[in-house]
């Protein structure tokens, strides 16, 4: 498991700190409410859900105890809802990356995974494509009918691979971040790691976030910032970008983003020196 020092520094503490979402026998009016949130907010990648586009019906009969969490979570999945989120305005190969963020709670590991999911896709259509997550052995090991999917890819799990841990930093973009509204818009995060086999370094998810995530620092800590340069504001001509770095004390931090921002820099990352 991530520590809690380190998930704080690279922006996910907040899901770390969060205990597993289960439904017990016997549940409260109010323990159901935990768990259809937790379902809204995972299988919807943390988008707004209006009141009106709620799904009553599967509400109701998870409320009445006729399905559990895993076919609540289907019932999510297969919505008219999660596919005009997801499926009809993402490119098919980002379709399937939410998907396994979502249902499994992690990243592709490789190119093969993809592969599959889109033949299966093809072949046999969306419903398939959805249960294949939910009815797989690796959700019934990890989530079972109880437990609403969360973010393992934050955390050593048995039988995960290292490389889906720095992947899942791709998929993930902070913790009040939604997965329908990240700049790169409906393009995969993922297709160059995959294809290439590859992995890239973890980055927290903005220069926000990594202020955020090193709000705990100490004086007399310094920090290595490292900054992708370009012309700044006021230049009009073309100016080729470089790769900068900074050695800058905790307590001059935040101004220093500042300046980089003013400047049209972009922090690429920021870590303990």
């Amino acid at each position: 498991m991530t520590s809690l020092a380190a998930a704080s520094r690279l922006g996910f503490a907040g899901f770390v700190e969060s205990p597993v979402v289960e439904l017990r026998p016997n549940p409260t009016e109010s323990d159901l409410q935990v768990v259809i949130r937790a379902a809204y907010r995972q299988i919807f990648g943390n988008s707004y859900v209006m009141e009106s586009q709620r799904l009553t019906s599967a509400e109701s009969l998870l409320r009445q105890r006729e399905i559990g969490v895993k076919d609540f979570v289907r019932a999510l999945g297969q919505s008219q809802l999660y596919r005009e989120k997801y499926f009809y305005s993402n490119q098919q190969t980002r379709f399937v990356e939410l998907n396994y963020k979502h249902f499994l709670g992690r990243a592709p590991y490789d190119q093969s995974e993809i592969s599959y999911h889109i033949e299966l896709y093809n072949q046999q259509g969306y419903e398939a494509e959805i249960n294949s997550y939910i009815d797989s052995a690796e959700y019934q090991e990890n989530f079972g009918n109880s437990i609403v999917p969360y973010y393992i890819g934050f955390a050593s799990q048995r039988s995960q691979k290292t490389v889906g841990f720095t992947r899942f930093f791709q998929l993930y973009r902070g913790y009040a971040n939604s997965d329908d509204a990240q700049s790169t818009g409906n393009r995969s995060k993922l297709s160059r790691e995959l294809a290439q086999n590859s992995a890239s370094a973890i980055r927290p998810a903005s220069a926000t976030q990594a202020v955020v995530g090193v709000s705990g620092g100490n004086r007399g800590q310094f920090y290595r910032v490292q900054v992708l340069q370009g012309a700044s504001a006021g230049h009009t001509a073309r100016v080729r970008q470089s790769n900068m770095e900074y050695l800058v004390p905790y307590e001059q931090l935040s101004r220093k983003l500042q300046q980089i921002n003013q400047m049209g820099g972009k922090v690429t990352n920021i870590a303990l020196a």
